[in-house]
């Protein structure tokens, strides 16, 4: 499995980090900063990959709300946030909240897309 995040995201660097303490060997951890190699693992453009957490885990690439559904059913200390948040009305509520968190997140770090003109 691999989780593209952005580290240049204080807040998102904040988290990632607390699940990197959990040593899970399957996961790959991968800045999307600057990446180019994320962009074609994932077939998502700079712009999509800073919108929100991405996930690809065999040849699926799961975002969003999803993305962290599938990230903590592989680590056991948060195993228990994985059986909280699939329960469908959850899951709606979480996805809804989970949008607009990314989304001004989004809008802070925009700043470091690469400028195309």
């Amino acid at each position: 499995m691999k989780v593209y995040f952005n580290n240049s995201c204080k807040i998102c660097k904040a988290e990632i980090d607390l699940y990197k303490k959990e040593k899970i060997d399957e996961i790959d951890w991968i800045d999307i900063t600057n990446n180019e190699l994320a962009e074609k693992e994932t077939s998502k453009d700079s712009k999509q990959l800073l919108r929100r957490l991405h996930v690809k885990d065999g040849k699926e690439v799961l975002q969003g709300a999803a993305a962290f559904l599938s990230l903590w059913k592989k680590m056991p200390k948060y195993k228990f946030l994985y059986n909280f948040f699939k329960l469908p009305i959850i899951f709606s509520l979480f996805s809804i909240i989970y949008e607009i968190i990314a989304f001004f997140l989004y809008l802070k770090n925009k700043k470091q897309l690469k400028k195309t003109n």
